[in-house]
């Protein structure tokens, strides 16, 4: 066998790793849940994605991805991707995605709660006593509430066979996140230690069922906004040290994407029960890469190195 068929054999393999597997990625529209939901697709998965922003409104984020365009990336990569609008603030509109699904194929394999759309409330290094309350509160409904009712809704189904996989989206690990993070400010710290909370709750309940939850978080990612915010694009980003140095590891949205589907495609997953994780932890086990060929390690880096005050330098997170 020649290299080229091995590489073949190998993308071949990776295809259809996850096929006919019935996926929902809550909070598909942009960022990390896109690229879950498009890598998903990539290993063959039916994904439905949900959110608040179409084609025909504007959710409170006020930025222009769909997901009726996550859905057309996905069917695109290899799976079939099906958009469903959807405030997962609203019960009534969480049980019927899930009914949906339901109807279609009777089961649900993957659940990743990446539901967020809250970083226009942020009020960074200002004391909880200064923040805006209405803001903070809300920052809370939309990163905590919308888990809670999502599980609430779409567990019942996933637990329905064993095997399941539910992956509850954080940012930071639970390392990292044991201390205050101040700069983020209380509410948003709150949200995203709640969420790692959530992922060892679920995995407590459902474990009897044969299912797995973890939570997972991705490194300094290069989403839609922090492009913008860096005046670069996907192609472009490494121009984006020219602001900050640290920006040299950041990860694209396929790289917790392809954890999610290392996971999923683990059939001894169930080792991680409970477990808070991270991309670039996980790429280190299964080793899969960014679209780069890399492996940035983002959390150990801005541990080791930037919140040390050390010059910027990935050598050996990357």
């Amino acid at each position: 066998m020649t290299a080229n068929e091995t590489v073949n054999e190998t993308d071949n393999a990776r295809a259809k790793a996850l096929s006919g597997r019935i996926a929902l990625v809550a909070g598909a529209t942009r960022g990390a849940g896109r690229g879950v939901a498009v890598e998903l697709g990539a290993a063959g998965a039916t994904v439905y994605v949900t959110g608040r922003t179409t084609r025909g409104r504007r959710s409170e984020m006020d930025r222009p991805e769909t997901i009726e365009e996550t859905a057309e990336l996905v069917t695109a990569a290899g799976g079939e991707g099906i958009a469903i609008a959807a405030d997962h603030l609203d019960p009534d509109q969480v049980a019927a995605v899930v009914r949906r699904i339901d109807a279609d194929h009777g089961r649900l394999d993957i659940l990743v709660n990446d539901i967020w759309g809250a970083d226009h409330l942020g009020e960074w290094d200002t004391p909880m006593w200064r923040m805006d309350l209405d803001k903070g509160l809300r920052m809370l409904r939309l990163g905590v509430e919308t888990h809670i009712v999502t599980a609430r809704h779409a567990l019942p189904l996933l637990i329905r066979n064993p095997g399941g996989l539910v992956v509850e989206m954080t940012d930071g690990t639970l390392e990292y996140n044991s201390a205050y993070r101040r700069a983020t400010g209380f509410y948003y710290d709150l949200a995203k230690w709640s969420v790692i909370r959530m992922g060892l709750a679920w995995a407590e309940e459902i474990k009897e069922h044969g299912c797995t939850a973890v939570a997972l978080t991705p490194g300094w990612l290069r989403s839609e906004a922090m492009l913008e915010h860096f005046g670069v694009t996907e192609d472009t980003w490494t121009d984006g040290t020219k602001v900050d140095p640290h920006f040299a590891i950041s990860e694209s949205p396929a790289f917790v994407g392809r954890a999610v589907v290392a996971l999923a495609a683990d059939p001894d997953r169930h080792r991680w029960n409970g477990r808070s994780l991270s991309s670039g932890g996980l790429a280190r086990v299964y080793g899969f890469t960014d679209v780069d060929g890399s492996r940035p390690d983002a959390w150990r880096y801005i541990r080791e190195v930037q919140d040390a005050g050390k010059p910027a330098d990935v050598t050996g997170y990357r």
